[in-house]
């Protein structure tokens, strides 16, 4: 079983990503990273402006459906920016590697992929 699903999977991508509590919880944490000088790719490391990224879970701590209504309780050190295609890399390098996908929690196949995620970005770049 791969550690991207969780219980609320469907639910999770379908219904809480294009949720009101999300799009606020995502706001409110660009915005915070962004007024202390801390948003940088998590992959690359390159600075931008809050529109540029896309937050990663990096456990789904904290996100709960109660009933049909959306909690977003993420820790703030649950998240981390990512640039659109360093995130897809990342979930790419995660769902595809064995190892990554079925024998890591999710935080540790995030920390293990993060690297390669630099790697690949770099090569493409030279």
């Amino acid at each position: 079983m791969s550690n991207r699903r969780n219980p609320n999977a469907r639910g999770y991508r379908s219904g809480y990503l294009r949720s009101v509590p999300w799009f606020r919880r995502r706001d409110r944490w660009l915005a915070q990273a962004a007024a202390t000088g801390e948003l940088a790719c998590a992959a690359c490391h390159r600075a931008g402006a809050p529109r540029e990224f896309e937050l990663h879970h990096i456990t789904y701590a904290g996100v709960v459906q109660d009933g049909t209504r959306w909690v977003a309780g993420e820790a703030h050190n649950d998240l981390i920016p990512l640039h659109p295609l360093c995130h897809e890399l990342l979930h790419r390098f995660i769902d595809t590697d064995p190892i990554l996908a079925r024998h890591r929690s999710r935080e540790d196949a995030t920390a293990q992929a993060l690297p390669k995620v630099l790697a690949r970005i770099e090569g493409t770049l030279r």
